[in-house]
């Protein structure tokens, strides 16, 4: 699993790649700071490499939304894959963010 953060205009972009399981959310938790902290940047979680997101990966994502809500930051998800669609589907996380 990586996790590459850019920042393009007033956006921060962080590109996943792999599989977001149990045993990689720790060091992607750790790779996501940058994006806790963008204060009025637009967040894209782009998920066009990712091939699975397991209930830690799903928590990353969740507190990305809810520290980019208090910065007055948007968080949008991009590119999921149709499995990943389905998680976010059953777990409601598809009504919590935009996804396109």
């Amino acid at each position: 699993m990586t996790t590459h953060i850019q920042e393009n205009n007033n956006q921060l972009i962080a590109s996943f790649s792999g599989r977001l399981d149990t045993a990689a959310s720790v060091q992607t938790a750790e790779d996501v700071k940058p994006l806790l902290e963008a204060m009025d940047k637009e967040i894209i979680l782009d998920c066009s490499e990712l091939e699975y997101i397991s209930s830690s990966g799903l928590r990353i994502f969740l507190g990305i939304r809810k520290d980019a809500a208090k910065n007055g930051s948007r968080v949008i998800v991009r590119n999921i894959n149709t499995d990943i669609r389905q998680v976010f589907m059953m777990t409601g996380f598809i009504s919590l963010f935009e996804i396109q």
